[in-house]
């Protein structure tokens, strides 16, 4: 490997010490560090071989990637890469689901990347394809969730939801999360949903404050083609999320398409931590182990 890009959180301010030591660690073995243009100013003493681009160059041009910060950090960062390079989350603060690298593990860390030998997870990712009658698609890719959601001071809104071309129910509700198995941690599990192991091929459908109880969370195979119909929602009222990233407006009739999508994000694990220890320290489940 030859060059290493750096992503850091935009106000993470205190990672500046973390980047130059970072840099000099990998100028020491002859790779290169590439920086956020805007971190890069905030950082003294940077080595000569360290350059800086936008994150989308950085994306394109690195390697692997280091992404300090939590897990929108990283989630913001997947949106950037076509290609399945190595990412390692290193978290800022508690342990994250995705971040879930500590600063003292981050060395050890990079040292399997950088010799070949880190362990990894090829972790799914979603697309969806918005269907307007108004104007042309529009498509994103998530590695958690896409989000169909009410407007704050708006009414329940209808959704009919079909998959591979199946009706399954009309929901009224507040709005549908898809999400994937990374996703299930996120706002899934704030909703209700189940928790899935991400190397699950699967997708769940979790409606949010659905207005019949007897509306549970729904999991599919991830070859599926989920189709969110909006039924019934005023103008301005409805909005379409990915990952919490970006999102935008949705109108009557427009069509939400859910599929797999053809990318992935591989992400470096931990040293010695496995998915279930993660959750038991995320979630504080007792561990009677003595």
């Amino acid at each position: 490997m030859s060059t290493i890009g750096i992503l850091v959180r935009a106000d993470l301010g205190n990672a500046a010490d973390t980047v130059r030591e970072l840099a000099t660690w990998l100028h020491r073995r002859g790779v290169r560090a590439c920086l956020d243009e805007r971190m890069a100013v905030m950082v003294d003493g940077l080595p000569s071989t360290c350059t800086a681009s936008t994150p989308r160059e950085i994306a394109d041009m690195s390697d692997a990637l280091v992404v300090l910060g939590g897990d929108g950090t990283l989630l913001a960062a997947s949106h950037l890469l076509e290609r399945p390079i190595p990412v390692l989350g290193v978290n800022f603060g508690h342990l994250g689901f995705l971040t879930e690298i500590t600063l003292p593990e981050l060395y050890p860390a990079l040292e399997g990347v950088l010799d070949g030998t880190y362990r990894y997870e090829e972790r799914r990712m979603l697309r969806a394809v918005v269907h307007s009658p108004r104007q042309e698609d529009s498509i994103g890719d998530v590695l958690n969730d896409i989000v169909v959601t009410k407007a704050a001071l708006s009414r329940i809104i209808e959704l009919d939801v079909t998959v591979d071309g199946v009706f399954v129910s009309a929901f009224r509700a507040d709005g549908l999360i898809v999400s994937s198995p990374t996703g299930s941690t996120a706002y899934n599990l704030a909703a209700g949903g189940p928790i899935l192991h991400p190397a699950l091929p699967a997708v769940v459908l979790t409606p949010i404050c659905p207005h019949m109880l007897t509306n549970r969370p729904l999991v599919v195979s991830d070859d599926a083609k989920i189709e969110v119909h909006l039924r019934a929602g005023r103008e301005g009222e409805v909005h379409i999320t990915f990952d919490g990233q970006r999102g935008f407006a949705l109108r009557r009739d427009d069509v939400v398409e859910v599929t797999r999508s053809p990318r992935t994000i591989r992400l470096v694990r931990a040293p010695n931590r496995e998915f279930y220890e993660v959750l038991r320290t995320k979630l504080k489940w007792g561990d009677t182990r003595k």
